[in-house]
């Protein structure tokens, strides 16, 4: 192998190890550092921030090999199951109101029972007065014209 060749091959190996591999190593870390970083803090929500609260509290008592008092640990899982905890207390909220719909629906059925049934029981007991069958008041419905300001006249007569 000539002098030439080798100093060729070493350029070859100098630029791929100090320009192309950290370029692409530069490329990978602005990726991860920067771009997805970006993308995760997006998504964060403040349930996801309150779960790593545990996380941390823990990670920072082994680092830093510090005792933990048993509060912060009870603070911790309080944070971890705040989750179930809502869970439980919607169900049970659910359930309250799914009852109460219930006894509603029921109350409202009953309501509407009675009001059909009423009616049917006041027309057995024939409670109603008929109305007298007279012939005047057929007149009058039928058009006959009837003027009680005017003075009664019979055959020329006049009542006062």
């Amino acid at each position: 192998m000539g002098k030439r060749n080798w100093r060729q091959l070493w350029q070859t190996f100098w630029r791929i190890w100090t320009i192309d591999r950290p370029a692409a190593l530069g490329d990978w870390l602005w990726l991860v550092l920067v771009v997805e970083l970006a993308a995760l803090l997006d998504r964060l929500t403040l349930r996801k921030l309150i779960a790593l609260i545990p996380v941390v509290i823990v990670i920072g008592a082994y680092l830093h090999r510090i005792p933990l008092p048993p509060e912060l640990m009870l603070v911790g899982d309080m944070l971890a199951y705040i989750d179930i905890f809502s869970m439980v207390f919607l169900i049970g909220l659910f359930t309250r109101v799914a009852t109460v719909m219930a006894v509603v629906r029921q109350a409202v059925e009953l309501a509407q029972g009675l009001a059909r049934r009423v009616p049917m029981a006041l027309r057995r007991f024939d409670t109603r007065h008929r109305r007298a069958k007279d012939s005047a008041r057929r007149r009058r419905l039928t058009g006959a014209r009837t003027d009680d300001d005017e003075p009664a006249v019979v055959a020329g007569l006049a009542w006062a």
